[in-house]
Order: C-alpha cells, then sequence, then structure tokens
C-alpha cells in the first residue's frame, strides 16, 4: 500500500523536482499540499503550486498558507529561483482552484483523519507547521512521522551559520523542533551530496515535455547559480521525499537539534549536538545518502511522470 504523504512546500525550483518524485513515486499517496512564503512571496509560491499540479496531473487539493514568518519579515530567494520562483520555466496558467481551507486547517484536519498514516512533510520554512502546532497540538500525535528538509549541523547557505529554510522563519522552526514528535533532519550535509551533474542530467534526456519544458530550463537556470556551478545542483527538497519513499537510502544519528533565534550571527543555525544524552534527542539527523539509488528512485518516478503528462 501507498505511503500517504502532506507536503508543506514553497515551490521553488527544487519544491517543484520534489512535487515531480513525490507525484511520480508507486510508493507514495500524495493527500494535499500546502504552501508558504519562502523562496519567493507567497502569492508566487500558491500559484506555482497550483501550475504544477495542473502541469504534472495531480489529483490532489492546494490549500495557501502563511504569507510571512511568525514574527519576522519575509526573507526570499529570488536570485536563486527567480523572481516567480520557477526560474526559466514558463508553465500554463493554473485551472484548477484552490482548497477553501487555510492549509493550517488542512493540516491539522488531513492529520486527525488518518491519526499515525501521513508523513508529515516540510520543505519550505515551518511557519505553517508551527501555526498548525499552537493551534492544535495534538499534531505532533496524529502525524505518523515529520521530515523536513532544513538546517544542517555544519554550516550555512543564506549565511555562514544558517540553512535558507531556518533562517527564514528562525521561531517557526523553533516551535517544530520543541515539538513531541521526533524531526527527520534533512539538512545541507546530506543534500549537498544530491548533484544534478552532467551524468545525473543525461538520465532525464528522454523523458520528452517534462524534461524539455520543465526539468531542462529549471536545472539549467538553478545550476547558474555561482554556489552550484562546480559539481552541479543540488536538488534539496527532494531528499526529503525520498526520505519518506526509501529511508534505506540514508544514515541518520540521533540528536539534540535546537534553533538558534537571538543570535545576531547565527539566527537559524540548528545547533546540533551528537552527543546530548539520548533522553533530550529529538531528531534523527542525515549524514550520509546512496546518491546512485536516489537518482534512480528519482528517474524511475521522473519517467511515470513524462509518461502520464496531461495533454
Amino acid at each position: 500500500m501507498a505511503k500517504k504523504i502532506l507536503i508543506d512546500c514553497d515551490p521553488g525550483i527544487d519544491d517543484a523536482l520534489a512535487l515531480a518524485l513525490a507525484h511520480g513515486s508507486p510508493d507514495l499517496d500524495v493527500v494535499g499540499v500546502t504552501t508558504v512564503v519562502g523562496n519567493v512571496e507567497l502569492e508566487h509560491t500558491t500559484d506555482n503550486a497550483l501550475r504544477l499540479r495542473d502541469f504534472y496531473g495531480m489529483d490532489v487539493p492546494v490549500a495557501r498558507g502563511a504569507g510571512q514568518p511568525l514574527v519576522r519579515e519575509p526573507k526570499t530567494a529570488g536570485d536563486v529561483h527567480g523572481n516567480t520562483g520557477l526560474g526559466g520555466v514558463v508553465l500554463p496558467e493554473p485551472k484548477s482552484k484552490l482548497s477553501d481551507q487555510h492549509a493550517v486547517d488542512f493540516i491539522i484536519d488531513t492529520l486527525a483523519a488518518a491519526p499515525g498514516e501521513i508523513s508529515l512533510t516540510a520543505v519550505g520554512p515551518l511557519t505553517n507547521i508551527a501555526l498548525a502546532l499552537r493551534k492544535e497540538p495534538k499534531i505532533a500525535e496524529w502525524a505518523g512521522e515529520f521530515v523536513i528538509m532544513g538546517g544542517s549541523y555544519t554550516r550555512g547557505n543564506t549565511n555562514p551559520a544558517a540553512e535558507f529554510n531556518m533562517l527564514a522563519d528562525p521561531e517557526g522552526a523553533a516551535v517544530a523542533f520543541n515539538a513531541p514528535w521526533r524531526t527527520v533532519m534533512i539538512g545541507l550535509d546530506l543534500t549537498y551530496q544530491a548533484r544534478a551533474n552532467a551524468a545525473v542530467r543525461a538520465r532525464f534526456a528522454d523523458l520528452g515535455r517534462l524534461e524539455s519544458e520543465l526539468i531542462t530550463p529549471c536545472l539549467d537556470f538553478y545550476g547558474s547559480h555561482v554556489s552550484y556551478r562546480d559539481e552541479g545542483p543540488a536538488i534539496h527538497d527532494a531528499c526529503a521525499i525520498a526520505y519518506v519513499i526509501d529511508p534505506g537510502l540514508f544514515q541518520t544519528v540521533s540528536a539534540r537539534v535546537d534553533v538558534e533565534t537571538q543570535g545576531r550571527f547565527t539566527a537559524g543555525m540548528t545547533v546540533t549536538d551528537f552527543g546530548a544524552p539520548s533522553d533530550v534527542h529529538n531528531a534523527d539527523v542525515a549524514t550520509t545518502l546512496d546518491a546512485e539509488a536516489f537518482w534512480t528512485l528519482v528517474a524511475d518516478a521522473y519517467r511515470n511522470v513524462a509518461a502520464n503528462l496531461p495533454d
């Protein structure tokens, strides 16, 4: 039986590629997509989610969420993802409609209806998750697992200390990590092992419209960013989806993770203590990826998507 997944995201180039992986995997049943401000403004992340749903042919609700972090001004990444979030990709205007629910209520109601069955997977800033926890703390019991793309135990990518999703809403991230569930942290130390280099991209050459209209323009734009030029872009968000599909592709280490909210130079840092007493550990931190098996998983899923794109 396919595993149910609810994806909270901020599309975003790598979000677009992550959604394709989720949709194309026979091992996943996507029960919903919620959007948050992050890579670009909420109007764009939501519009992109709707366009991607129509382009892929996904039959899932999309619910719009928080348009600003808990206490800070929004911080976006248009320099990495383009002003509207999908780089050089131009998809048709969406025909499908948004859910009538706010993302926070959608998350709560969806988890409540199937306790223990759904992987709540967040690949953007954790604002929606924090708001849902504040409104209904029981979601920490109802989620089958909580997987995020975010953080790092060695570095940042937006400043020297912090990964973007954590820096975009440190207070929201702190609420999520402090909830009584165990967070699976798929951070930069792991995602930088998932580089879409020339050999990887060759695997997508026969995917027709999916390759020409989405994958190639996404990766060309993403790969032009200065930090990616040597090895190809890291497809961060797809790693979190892959973990939900097959945790065996990853090595994880138990740790205590706290999010810095006060530091002048370190706000958003995921302070990771592998040596903390085990009774205070709150996270499984991904350290090593089987990259060859990961890209096989991705290529197989993309092949499924390409074969079933709507006209």
